[in-house]
């Protein structure tokens, strides 16, 4: 199904996440593909799509840090992150306390958590709160800021949120701070001069 993202596309795709379904949405940075990270089936679904190994941990969008904080352990520098470039394209690795959804992905301590800066997204999780958020493609294919592709080459979720094509796409940063450190895992749209301005 593809509906418009307005008032009941994400009315509809809200139901649909909450009866266990998989949902594809475009983000500030690439279109992503998610469920409930609450729904072990779901989140299986998710690695059924993809083809992706399911050692391969998936990260969690939120509202909101004050859902996100309702999961996740803030250190003080990763909070500065937080309260600087959320909304936007960083990842922040933290430590887990939530533990049913530790369980439901197979978490082994740690998650990997952002709030995306995209009116479609943040409309959609107003109403989920959390929800599983990678990258809509194959494992091993170039992500998509483009619906049209999605449709061509991805089967099998339940709803998608047509946004069109993403302008500026660039992948987020991802990090983790270590002690008072900070280990960049994955360049993107922020640069590690402007985490470390924050130093």
């Amino acid at each position: 199904m593809i509906v418009p993202c307005d008032r009941d596309g994400i009315i509809i795709a809200s139901e649909i996440v909450k009866k266990g379904g998989t949902v594809v949405f475009p983000t500030d940075t690439v279109y992503g593909i998610g469920c409930d990270p609450f729904n072990n089936k779901a989140v299986r679904m998710i690695y059924r799509i993809k083809g992706r190994e399911e050692s391969k941990h998936l990260p969690v969008l939120g509202f909101s840090i004050s859902e996100i904080s309702k999961i996740v352990i803030f250190d003080e520098l990763s909070r500065r992150f937080a309260a600087k470039f959320w909304p936007g394209p960083l990842t922040l690795i933290l430590g887990i306390k939530e533990e049913k959804i530790a369980k439901s992905l197979g978490l082994d301590g740690k998650i990997a958590v952002r709030i995306p800066n995209h009116p479609c997204i943040l409309r959609l999780l107003k109403k989920c709160k959390l929800l599983v958020g990678t990258s809509a493609n194959i494992a091993g294919q170039p992500s998509s800021a483009d619906s049209r592709e999605i449709i061509k080459k991805l089967k099998g979720y339940d709803i998608l949120l047509e946004g069109g094509k993403i302008p500026n796409s660039v992948e987020s940063t991802i990090i983790e701070v270590v002690g008072s450190k900070i280990r960049v895992i994955r360049e993107g749209k922020v640069s590690e001069k402007e985490l470390l301005a924050l130093v």
